[in-house]
């Protein structure tokens, strides 16, 4: 049976999406960390929500990423880690940011697909992650 909250991550070579997502609640917390802190950060989540499962996406440095949260701790039990598909993950998280930020002035009539969100979508693409798990 899957987790009810889970810590998902985008991984990346200089960045990474991390999110808190609950099942029924929806997105709990999400961010972007740089690679570099993505150990502490998802500890501290993982320790403050209580989350004993995390979720992965399973290309860019993910088997390195696995690696190393492989001894992430939180609430005494050692953290499962669970790879999911993020296959086309990003071209959703980027109609997904869209869709809550639509665009504005001249620029609202340039269909979003033909523009790029002004921030990274790593953060979104963690909780697509999340979703993906959960509906499977």
């Amino acid at each position: 049976m899957a987790e009810d909250m889970v810590v998902a991550i985008d991984p990346g070579r200089e960045k990474c999406g991390v999110a808190v997502v609950h099942r029924d609640r929806g997105v709990l917390f999400k961010t972007i960390v740089a690679t570099a802190e993505l150990v502490s950060a998802v500890a501290e989540l993982a320790t403050t929500y209580k989350v004993a499962t995390l979720v992965i996406g399973d290309r860019t440095t993910s088997l390195i990423a696995q690696a190393e949260l492989a001894n992430v701790w939180a609430d005494g039990q050692k953290v499962t880690i669970i790879p999911v598909n993020e296959h086309r993950s990003t071209d959703e998280a980027r109609k997904r940011y869209w869709r809550e930020h639509p665009p504005r002035g001249l620029k609202r009539l340039i269909p979003t697909t033909m523009q790029v969100p002004p921030c990274p979508v790593d953060d979104y693409v963690a909780v697509i992650l999340a979703e993906r798990y959960f509906s499977s």
